[in-house]
C-alpha cells in the first residue's frame, strides 16, 4: 500500500508541477499524456501475462519456472522498443543487497531481475500445483541458486580487489541546489555561477584532482558566453585542476553569410588544467517529452508541451571519452545512466571511470531521485568501475565497483563532496559479453512459444 501511495504521489507531482507547471499543458492534457506513457509501459507486463498464459496452456504449471526468462525478455523490449524506457527494472530492487547484486557483474541487471523473478516463480508453482515433487524441485532449485549467488557474491564483495588496483584520483562533486524556477529568474544567473565557482574552489582546497558540475549547471551556454567561460578556464588554469561541467551547446550553420542555429545539444565539456577544452560529449539518449517530443504530428493535442520543448535537442552520435591525467573517463548525462549497454559501450571504448551528471530538480521530493541514484549504482557493479555522480539538487555521490556507496549527499542541499576513486582498466564478464543473458532469454521465450503452438495444435 505504501508503494502505491508513493507512486501516486510521484505521478501527481509529475503532472501538476512538471507537465502543467513547466510544460504549460492544461491539466486534462497532462493527464492524457501521462496516461499514454502508462499505457506504453503496461504493454510489457501485459505481453508477459499473454505469453505465460499460452505457455501454461501448452505445458502446464511446471512452465512457471520459465517465467523469469519471459520477464527478462519483456524488460529487454522495454529498454529498446520505441526509444525505450528502462526505468526501475526488477533487478534494481537488489542494488543495496550487495551479495546478490554482484550477479550483475556477470549478466547485468537483467540477470538480477531473473533471480528475483525465480523466487516469485517458485512461490507461484508451490501454490499452483499439488505435486510434492514439483514443489520440492522448484523451491530446492531456487534455494540452491540463491545460496550459490549469495556465497559467491559475498566472497567477491569482501575481496574487493579492484579497490586496490589502478591509480587513485580525488574527485570533487559540486551540488549547487538550483531550483528550476531560479534558473530563469532575472538577476539570478550571475549569483548561481559565482556559487559554482566558490564551491569549486572549496573542492579544490580539499584536495580534488578533478571537479564535476551537474547537468546544465551553467546558467549560460559555455561556448557562447566567452566572458563567463573565461572565468572557468582561469580557475582551472590557476588551480591546475580539470573541471567537467554540463552546458547546452549550439551547432551553427552559415546561411547567406550569417550564422544560424542549426541544432542544440545537451552536452558535457571538459576543461583541462591549462584552461583549454579537452573534449565535448553530446547526450545520445534524450528524454521523451523533456528534451524532444516523439510523434509530434500525432500528439497535436499536446501543442503547449511541443511548443515548450520547441525544436528540442538533437541526439549525439558518438560515445565520446574525455582525457583526464593520462586516463579516459566517460559521462552519462541524466537519463542515459539507466541504459546498461550505453554505459558498457563507454567501458568497451576505454573508459576507466564512470561519471554521470544530472538535474533531478524536476522530480521534487519524490522517490525518483533515489531510484535514479540506485540505478546508477548498478552500472558500477556491471562494469567494474568507480562511479561518481554530480546532481544539481541531489543525490550526488561516489560508488565503488562493488556497489558500495562511499559518499552520498542529501537532496535539496548545496553540497561539496570530495572523495577518492581509482581509475581502472580491468573488465567484468558483463563488460566483455554484454546482454547475452537477456538476448538468450528472448530466444528461449520464442522457442517455447513455437513449441507451444505445436503442442496446442
Amino acid at each position: 500500500m505504501t508503494t502505491g501511495v508513493v507512486s501516486f504521489a510521484g505521478t501527481l507531482y509529475w503532472i501538476t508541477h512538471v507537465m502543467v507547471g513547466y510544460g504549460g499543458l492544461q491539466t486534462w492534457v497532462a493527464v492524457l499524456v501521462n496516461a499514454l506513457l502508462v499505457a506504453y509501459l503496461s504493454l510489457f507486463p501485459g505481453l508477459f501475462a499473454v505469453v505465460m498464459r499460452r505457455l501454461l496452456i501448452a505445458y502446464g504449471t511446471r512452465v512457471l519456472m520459465a517465467a523469469p526468462l519471459v520477464w527478462v525478455a519483456t524488460e529487454l523490449g522495454r529498454t529498446h522498443l520505441f526509444g525505450g524506457f528502462p526505468w526501475v527494472l526488477l533487478g534494481y530492487s537488489q542494488v543495496t543487497v550487495l551479495p546478490v547484486a554482484q550477479l550483475a557483474s556477470l549478466c547485468g541487471v537483467y540477470g538480477v531481475s531473473a533471480l528475483v523473478g525465480s523466487v516469485g516463480a517458485a512461490a507461484a508453482l508451490f501454490v499452483a500445483t499439488s505435486s510434492v515433487g514439483d514443489r520440492a524441485k522448484a523451491l530446492g532449485g531456487v534455494a540452491l541458486i540463491l545460496l550459490i549467488v549469495t556465497v559467491w557474491g559475498s566472497w567477491r564483495a569482501s575481496r574487493a580487489e579492484w579497490t586496490r588496483a589502478g591509480e587513485p584520483l580525488q574527485v570533487g562533486l559540486v551540488q549547487g541546489n538550483v531550483g528550476q524556477a531560479e534558473k530563469t529568474e532575472a538577476g539570478r544567473a550571475a549569483s548561481i555561477f559565482q556559487d559554482y565557482l566558490r564551491m569549486t574552489r572549496q573542492a579544490i582546497g580539499t584536495g580534488a584532482d578533478l571537479v564535476v558540475w551537474p547537468e546544465s549547471s551553467t546558467p549560460f551556454m559555455f561556448e557562447e558566453d566567452l566572458a563567463a567561460a573565461a572565468q572557468v578556464r582561469t580557475l582551472a588554469r590557476q588551480a591546475r585542476v580539470p573541471i567537467l561541467l554540463g552546458s547546452d551547446q549550439i551547432e551553427w550553420r552559415i546561411i547567406e553569410n550569417r550564422r544560424v542555429p542549426d541544432k542544440y545539444f545537451n552536452s558535457a565539456f571538459l576543461v583541462r588544467a591549462d584552461g583549454s577544452t579537452a573534449g565535448v560529449y553530446r547526450k545520445i539518449h534524450l528524454v521523451p517529452f523533456g528534451e524532444y517530443v516523439p510523434l509530434k504530428r500525432m500528439l497535436f493535442f499536446a501543442a503547449p508541451l511541443v511548443e515548450a520543448v520547441g525544436a528540442g535537442f538533437a541526439p549525439g552520435e558518438d560515445a565520446t571519452l574525455l582525457p583526464v591525467g593520462g586516463h579516459w573517463i566517460s559521462v552519462a548525462i541524466c537519463y542515459e545512466i539507466v541504459y546498461p549497454n550505453l554505459v558498457r559501450q563507454f567501458v568497451r571504448g576505454g573508459s576507466e571511470l564512470l561519471t554521470t551528471i544530472t538535474n533531478d530538480a524536476w522530480f521534487g521530493s519524490t522517490s525518483a531521485p533515489y531510484q535514479h541514484f540506485a540505478q546508477a549504482s548498478m552500472r558500477a557493479i556491471e562494469d567494474g568501475r568507480y562511479l561518481v555522480r554530480s546532481a544539481n539538487t541531489g543525490i550526488s555521490g561516489i560508488v565503488d565497483p562493488y556497489g558500495r556507496v562511499l559518499a552520498q549527499s542529501d537532496i535539496f542541499r548545496p553540497t561539496v563532496i570530495v572523495g577518492s576513486v581509482r581509475v581502472l582498466r580491468t573488465s567484468t564478464v558483463y563488460a566483455r559479453v554484454g546482454d547475452v543473458f537477456a538476448y538468450a532469454s528472448v530466444v528461449m521465450t520464442l522457442v517455447l512459444l513455437v513449441l507451444a503452438r505445436r503442442r496446442i495444435q
